[in-house]
């Protein structure tokens, strides 16, 4: 876990991600689009992509409650619709002033989807905490238990 009180970003993350955390930390701000009626928790997410794109999404509630979506699931949805697959990192933030927000477990099997990748929290200040998916979702379920069935499943005629 990589944690930061005052924003910096540590030479081996710049290097290894090219992730300015503080302008995706900005991207985060889309949180002021969010529609959050019911839980009044505005968050935003940014995510990196492989290529370099940078993709925001904003959490957007219903009032049937499964079927509002949260930031982090907007930005990758936005993304793959986009034709990129690939995800080099990604920052969550709300306006929560005293803790970092993390992803929700839902957006925690959707990020695993991709791979195990950064998962920087932030809060108002610009402080942050950086987390691997696998740190935030241990001994997850992923495609690869799916294959692994259909390779041990008897053919059938």
């Amino acid at each position: 876990m990589a944690v930061s009180s005052s924003g910096a970003v540590h030479p081996f993350l710049r290097r290894r991600f090219n992730f300015n955390l503080k302008h995706q930390f900005k991207m985060c701000l889309h949180l002021k689009f969010s529609s959050c009626p019911y839980s009044e928790l505005r968050v935003g997410s940014a995510l990196l992509t492989e290529d370099g794109q940078i993709f925001s999404g904003c959490n957007v509630e219903n009032a049937c409650f499964y079927l509002s979506l949260c930031a982090e699931r907007t930005a990758i949805n936005k993304a793959v619709s986009e034709g990129h697959r690939k995800l080099k990192a990604i920052a969550v933030s709300s306006d929560l002033e005293d803790r970092v927000i993390p992803p929700c477990g839902a957006c925690r099997q959707v990020i695993r989807e991709f791979g195990d990748i950064p998962v920087f929290m932030t809060k108002v200040d610009g402080s942050y905490t950086m987390m691997t998916l696998e740190e935030l979702l241990p001994l997850s379920w992923g495609a690869e238990y799916l294959r692994k069935q259909e390779m041990d499943s008897p053919k059938r005629n």
